[in-house]
């Protein structure tokens, strides 16, 4: 049900800014490198992410970007009993981006909303669906149309109910806005 909201919600908000001059939609996609925090011995895992962006100018130099992507992430474990975590969720990061050079170079901060659809636990840890982050990064504007990021994720809830795990991502991305 809280999906279904945010992404009606998502589209609500998106189709009545449309006729605005000072939103932009696009696309994005790119690189997950994430690992797990806490009470395993894990390494990185490579993953990925796409979906879908906009843009919406609040200020001069500052504009509000939310986003709705599909992203795999979890990390490779040392153990017997299990060798990979693999999590798929829906996140939505709601950022603030600070433009230190107008329209080219931007300082992105926010929240991260996860929602998760599959994991690879289900008969070993009772996983929790739902992760809560934090996000930093920087956003570079190539062209009026082209962009890339690279942002850090840092899960700030317990991404199980069995122990003290939670989520670190550095993501790379390049997007087209139009």
């Amino acid at each position: 049900m809280k999906k279904a909201f945010l992404l009606f919600t998502f589209i609500l908000v998106s189709s009545n800014l449309t006729h605005s001059q000072k939103v932009k939609f696009g696309f994005k996609a790119g690189a997950n490198f994430s690992d797990l925090k806490g009470d395993l011995e894990t390494k990185t895992q490579l993953g990925y992410h796409f979906g879908v962006v906009s843009e919406i100018k609040l200020l001069q130099n500052l504009t509000l970007q939310p986003e709705l992507l599909y992203s795999t992430q979890g990390a490779d474990v040392n153990s017997t009993i299990i060798k990979n975590i693999n999590y798929s969720y829906v996140t939505v990061p709601v950022l603030a981006k600070f433009y230190v050079i107008t329209d080219r170079l931007s300082l992105d901060v926010g929240p991260q909303f996860s929602f998760l659809i599959d994991d690879n636990l289900k008969n070993t840890f009772e996983t929790n669906s739902f992760d809560f982050a934090a996000i930093g990064g920087i956003g570079l504007n190539f062209t009026k149309h082209v962009f890339a990021q690279a942002r850090y994720v840092v899960g700030l809830t317990d991404t199980t109910k069995d122990a003290e795990i939670r989520n670190k991502v550095i993501q790379v991305s390049i997007g087209f806005t139009f």
